[in-house]
């Protein structure tokens, strides 16, 4: 299954996966997650006492044979789980080399097709919004089935990264968009000048199950560039001339890794597994060691 995003090789390995989900699934729609609802499946949960109209298939003779009494037996009905990706496709994620937009539609394409080979259903929720891109987000709103896999590689492939993203209206939005809470995986630098603290919190308490991958930029991680420089930001087009120094290097080290770090403990406390990612790490080790030793899937 050739295409752009992931390699045929990583696709086999990650077929071998399935999303971890700590909170059962609650969809309507059948699929292969045990729900607490009861349904016919072959996943048996508990008996109850017969009442007249009961199926007699279900009775459990080896149970009447014992107690004298009839008992039906209740079966978990699997149900599938809804996976919504938040990807951030503002202008500052084209940034990078590679672009940080790239690695994360690399992320996306994988965590689908994990979904997807489970017959769970993918929501993709690209931010901020694009008119020029309706048709093309509108048909990564709800993706189900192996089959779908490749038409979903294509219409990730065809994402733009352009705008101003608002980071927080962007999660509030979803949350209240999705019918069910499921899994939800954010893609974002989190470089949002109003913070990220009320989106993350509103997919928490939609009861979304959250992880938050952030991908940053080599040059951004390590800058490499001393002197006197010219900045413009990706989104806001706003320019600022600073001297770059060594000792000012030092120090804006150290401020990238507070940021992350206080995005690390703000996830920690909300029951958010958080990851960090320069754009140039190798796709395997976060897909099939981090992701995994943290059980995200397995």
């Amino acid at each position: 299954m050739p295409n752009p995003l992931l390699t045929a090789e990583l696709l086999r390995r990650l077929e071998q996966f399935q999303l971890l989900a700590a909170r059962r699934a609650k969809s309507s729609a059948r699929g292969e997650r045990r729900s607490k609802a009861r349904g016919q499946s072959v996943e048996f949960a508990d008996h109850r006492n017969y009442v007249p109209g009961d199926d007699f298939r279900y009775l459990d003779w080896n149970l009447y044979g014992r107690l004298e009494k009839l008992f039906l037996k209740l079966y978990e009905e699997e149900r599938e789980l809804p996976v919504r990706i938040f990807l951030d496709a503002s202008e500052s994620m084209g940034f990078g080399e590679p672009r940080k937009f790239d690695f994360a539609r690399q992320i996306a394409a994988a965590v689908g097709y994990v979904a997807l080979c489970g017959f769970d259903r993918v929501s993709v929720v690209p931010f901020p919004d694009n008119p020029d891109e309706t048709a093309l987000r509108g048909a990564l709103r709800s993706v189900r089935g192996r089959k779908s896999a490749l038409n979903y590689f294509a219409n990730l492939t065809q994402l733009t990264a352009k705008g101003t993203a608002d980071f927080n209206q962007s999660l509030r939005r979803g949350a209240l968009e999705a019918r069910q809470a499921g899994v939800a995986v954010v893609l974002s630098d989190f470089l949002d000048p109003a913070g990220y603290e009320p989106g993350l919190t509103a997919l928490v308490g939609r009861g979304f199950q959250v992880n938050a991958i952030q991908i940053l930029a080599p040059e951004e991680m390590a800058p490499s560039t001393f002197g006197d420089l010219r900045l413009v930001d990706a989104e806001t087009g706003n320019v600022q001339e600073v001297t770059f120094g060594r000792y000012r290097m030092s120090s804006y080290q150290q401020m990238v890794q507070n940021f992350c770090q206080r995005l690390r403990e703000f996830c920690s406390g909300r029951g958010i597994s958080f990851f960090l990612a320069a754009s140039n790490t190798p796709l395997e080790d976060l897909l099939l060691k981090q992701l995994r030793k943290a059980e995200v899937w397995g």
